[in-house]
């Protein structure tokens, strides 16, 4: 019964937590994972840089989708921003620091957090 209620309760707190927040927190999982890469090893790094290119894959996805409703300037920056960071993957040595900082960016963005 008390499982119970705690489901109901999470769910209840997703609710209530706005998209954007929910957006952030998805950015910021993937973030904690690229900074604990930074010292981690080539294997850990790998992933955490594989799931960042499934992350701007996704928001690429949702930015272009037809539904979205963002100006079309910000979709265009948001899919010049991610492209660029795919790059930056492509790279044999990406740098971390730039996706960790670029995404950091974009978590102050969708939390309404300009610095």
């Amino acid at each position: 019964m008390s499982q119970m209620l705690g489901t109901r309760g999470y769910g209840a707190t997703l609710r209530t937590r706005s998209l954007r927040e929910q957006e952030a927190d998805v950015i910021r999982r993937v973030n904690y994972a690229l900074k604990a890469a930074v010292n981690a090893d080539a294997i850990d790094r790998a992933r955490a840089v594989a799931d960042n290119r499934r992350l701007w894959l996704a928001i690429e996805s949702a930015i272009l989708h037809p539904a979205n409703q963002l100006p079309d300037a910000l979709k265009a920056s948001i899919v010049r921003l991610g492209r660029s960071v795919q790059r930056e993957m492509d790279q044999e040595a990406p740098d971390v620091a730039f996706l960790i900082n670029i995404n950091d960016q974009m978590i102050a963005g969708l939390s309404g957090d300009p610095g």
